[in-house]
């Protein structure tokens, strides 16, 4: 029996390079969708994680002045985050009270890796959340003394918008569709 040598040179046919080239198409679709996963899940477990550091910050200034930082307005728990910054960071770095503490050191905007904190240190420095947003923060009782309703803890609400950036905060129910991807201690 004789076999005839192949003419020409071996090499592989369109057919089986464009198939190659799909599944690396597919693959590379499944890795970049995976991806964008990850990141939102890495984002809103950062944003657990800063929610409880601020939390258990503000039960040690409860610890030390007998009361929560009282909020201006009780409604939206909107801007807060600037008296978040005064009360836990600000007031004790700064050169006037230094006798005050520090309860978060992470919120100095100059040695910050974190992203915790917009622009420089300064009074109208706000806390933001992984996304961008400033966290939203609201006392049982207000600066003026009077009781917040809206209020679903005793002590204090501290919550971050999450990706969106909507919430519903006169109605805080995670039923409501502004609420439901809302990051909270409560």
């Amino acid at each position: 029996m004789k076999i005839n040598p192949r003419r020409g040179t071996a090499a592989f046919t369109l057919i089986e390079l464009m198939a190659v080239i799909t599944i690396i198409v597919i693959l590379a679709g499944l890795v970049i969708g995976g991806m964008g996963f990850v990141t939102d899940r890495q984002a809103k477990e950062k944003a657990k994680v800063q929610i409880a550091l601020l939390s258990k910050a503000l039960e040690d200034y409860k610890l030390d002045n007998g009361i929560y930082p009282p909020t201006e307005d009780s409604e939206a728990g909107t801007d807060n985050s600037k008296v978040l910054y005064n009360a836990l960071f600000y007031v004790g770095a700064s050169d006037a009270a230094k006798e005050k503490k520090i309860y978060i050191g992470e919120l100095d905007s100059v040695s910050n890796k974190q992203g915790w904190t917009s622009g420089t240190s300064s009074a109208t420095t706000k806390i933001t959340d992984p996304w961008g947003y400033e966290y939203r923060y609201r006392t049982a009782v207000n600066s003026s003394g009077t009781a917040n309703t809206s209020n679903q803890n005793p002590d204090f609400d501290l919550w971050s918008v999450s990706k969106d950036g909507k919430s519903d905060t006169s109605n805080p129910a995670t039923t409501q569709p502004k609420n439901r991807d809302d990051i909270r201690n409560f």
